[in-house]
């Protein structure tokens, strides 16, 4: 029945002695314990015909009215505008049975206004709308909230925006999604309140693009929660900001205007962008900043990018580049060095592209150009003071001031001693007093020099060492043309090949000394413009020639051993160390194609002068004139003493090969004089690059 029906749901309890008030949840307890029946309610037509039996049920307890009673009955008639004696004498309901502890029965009627009594104090709420609520409670999780309804709605804190502002009391709208949930609570939202409080001005922003003001509040993964309007929406962080962002955590707290990018009301989903917002102003001011940019122009700008090669400068919505080498006029190893993200600079506009919207800026361009008037600011000749910036393998540059540079060569570094680099003497960061010695101001160069800071020895090494006279030194290094012999600290000189024997051919300085030997030498030649001095060995001895002359004059005979086996030739050993050169031809062998076929080192062989040459130290003899007036038979026992050899054809490949590296080093008395230095005597000094690597040049 739909009266029964609505009796069910109503929570508040009717006895005979009125409408007592919504109970407690202690008193509610209590009343469990408390057997009460059900109220039956029946039909008209069954009142009629159980009115006797009820009548009889009822009698006894018509007349129990106690003071309590009473009292409910005068509230009830008051509020209800009953008449005073309907109240203290209640009609008889037949249809409405009361609990075992009040029987009192109600009319229809009563029935009615006490449950409208009951209605009244409940509001009419619907699940899917908003409603008023007032703060019960505030817990460490949760808040409680009263919307008039039979039970509170409990709300997670997480819902209220941070930082928490929220009281006992305070009048908040909250979203009804569900009366009753399985455990008979209340299922309220804030967020969603807030969010259908304000989804109608979010659609319009989003239709119509709009900027919105949104607060950053928290930084989740992949970018940052913003409170826009009381509703939390998602900015990416690839949204923030034109560029990558290194830290979110700096944004916390701060208003941006933003930009509605993506909608979805069901799942209450907002994403927003600030890159948006950043892009259409910088177009905007691009082409405001492109029909007023000019060259020469000086602008302020913002460091935006720093890189190895130079600076990005943000000119209120165009990006120029501060090439590195135009940052200042001195040495910068990186643009970090001179600016920073974020500095505010101005720069000079030095280039425009219109079709590439390039721009090429200028910080050093702001300050006067250094290298003017350099020549009269550094003369020639005079000292000054700088500092190490850089070293390499060739020298040093020194700052004399911010944009002059100098370099100070690594033969300009000292007189005397063999620098093998600047690092030896100096360091990145030392200061420095030098000499200007020239100045290039179209090439922005300036040579200086340390070693003029003292006199310089080559200017008295004449009367030091003059030629002719005999000094000791060490034997400093061997090359393959000579040695070097140092006579002080920083002054070498050079012994050649050539100078090192009268009548031995010296094929390498070894022969006769090695490095480190004292030894004593005589001074042939000083050039003081290239700072080379030439020094003899053999001229320690008077020279033999003369002497040796008389000795083998032409047509003269004598004896010699074999020293060395050529393919032209074979050359000898004659009395006081003198060399001699026999040619394959005057070997007295007809058929004889290589005389290593036939002779071998330590062979003494009959000799006749038949060449000589003093002035190129050169002697010829001749097996074949020494038995030209001789006996037949002596010649062919000279040539059974030297049969001719067959040999094989990989042997003989070796051994010419062997021989032609040997004409690499070797200067036979046959072979034609080259080096001018040998046939006279005074053999020139080799130029640096013919030295071996670590050699002075004033050698």
């Amino acid at each position: 029945m739909a009266v029964a029906k609505t009796q069910k749901k109503r929570t508040t309890k009717v006895t005979g002695g009125g409408v007592q008030p919504k109970l407690t949840k202690r008193k509610a307890g209590a009343a469990k314990k408390t057997k009460v029946k059900k109220v039956k309610l029946v039909k008209k037509e069954e009142i009629k015909g159980t009115t006797a039996l009820i009548e009889r049920e009822a009698k006894p307890t018509e007349q129990i009215v106690t003071v309590r009673r009473q009292r409910v009955f005068e509230k009830a008639a008051v509020k209800e505008e009953i008449p005073r004696k309907a109240v203290a004498e209640p009609e008889t309901v037949a249809s409405m049975k009361l609990t075992e502890i009040d029987s009192r029965e109600y009319s229809p009627d009563e029935y009615k206004r006490l449950l409208e009594m009951y209605e009244g104090t409940i509001k009419d709420i619907k699940e899917g709308e908003i409603v008023a609520g007032t703060v019960l409670g505030v817990s460490k999780n949760d808040v409680i909230v009263d919307v008039g309804f039979k039970s509170e709605g409990i709300i997670s804190l997480s819902e209220f925006t941070w930082p928490l502002n929220i009281a006992v009391g305070d009048k908040i709208d909250v979203y009804l999604e569900e009366i009753e949930d399985q455990n008979g609570q209340l299922i309220l939202s804030k967020q969603k309140a807030d969010f259908m409080k304000v989804w109608d001005g979010i659609q319009d922003a989003y239709d119509s693009g709009e900027l919105i003001a949104g607060r950053l509040v928290r930084r989740v993964k992949g970018g940052v929660v913003v409170d826009i309007m009381g509703v939390d929406a998602f900015l990416p962080g690839s949204q923030i900001a034109l560029r990558q962002v290194p830290n979110f955590d700096a944004l916390i707290n701060t208003t941006l205007q933003l930009k509605i990018i993506k909608l979805n009301k069901s799942r209450r989903n907002i994403v927003v962008s600030r890159r948006v917002v950043l892009e259409e102003e910088r177009e905007s001011k691009k082409v405001t900043l492109l029909k007023e940019i000019a060259i020469s122009q000086v602008r302020e700008g913002i460091v935006k990018n720093i890189t190895d090669f130079g600076v990005f400068i943000d000119l209120n919505g165009v990006d120029g580049l501060l090439h590195i080498t135009d940052m200042s006029w001195g040495r910068v190893k990186h643009p970090s060095e001179m600016v920073s993200l974020g500095d505010k600079i101005m720069v000079k506009i030095l280039d425009y592209d219109e079709k590439t919207s390039r721009i090429s800026l200028g910080l050093k361009q702001l300050t006067p150009y250094p290298w003017e008037n350099i020549e009269e600011k550094y003369p020639i000749g005079k000292k000054v003071t700088g500092r190490v910036v850089s070293i390499t393998d060739y020298g040093a540059f020194i700052e004399l001031e911010k944009g002059i540079e100098g370099l100070i060569h690594i033969s300009e570094m000292s007189w005397t001693q063999h620098i093998k680099h600047p690092s030896k003497i100096m360091n990145v960061g030392d200061k420095i007093d030098a000499v200007v010695l020239s100045v290039d101001k179209d090439n922005e160069k300036i040579s200086l020099g340390i070693k003029q800071m003292e006199p310089d020895p080559w200017d008295t090494i004449e009367r030091k060492y003059p030629v002719g006279k005999v000094v000791s030194g060490k034997v400093r290094n061997l090359t393959a043309f000579g040695t070097f012999v140092e006579l002080e600290e920083g002054i070498d000189g050079l012994i050649h090949i050539s100078d090192m024997s009268w009548t031995k051919r010296v094929q390498h300085p070894s022969e006769l000394m090695k490095k480190g030997d004292k030894i004593d030498i005589k001074i042939l030649r000083i050039d003081h413009e290239n700072r080379r001095i030439s020094l003899g060995y053999k001229q320690l001895k008077e020279d033999p020639w003369p002497e040796i002359a008389k000795k083998y004059a032409l047509g003269s005979e004598c004896l010699g051993t074999i020293t060395r086996v050529l393919d032209r030739g074979v050359t000898v050993e004659l009395d006081d160390e003198v060399e001699g050169f026999v040619p394959t031809v005057q070997l007295g062998k007809s058929d004889l194609d290589n005389p290593t076929n036939a002779f071998s080192d330590g062979d003494q062989i009959p000799l006749q002068v038949v060449e000589f040459d003093r002035t190129a130290h050169k002697i010829v003899l001749s097996v074949a004139a020494y038995y030209e007036n001789r006996e037949k038979a002596e010649l062919d026992r000279f040539i059974a003493d030297h049969p001719t050899r067959t040999v094989p054809m990989s042997d003989a490949i070796d051994e010419k090969s062997s021989n032609l590296r040997s004409k690499d080093y070797k200067v036979s008395p046959e072979s034609p004089v080259e080096d001018e230095s040998i046939a006279d005597g005074s053999p020139d000094i080799p130029t640096p690059e013919e030295e071996s690597p670590g050699e002075n040049r004033s050698a």
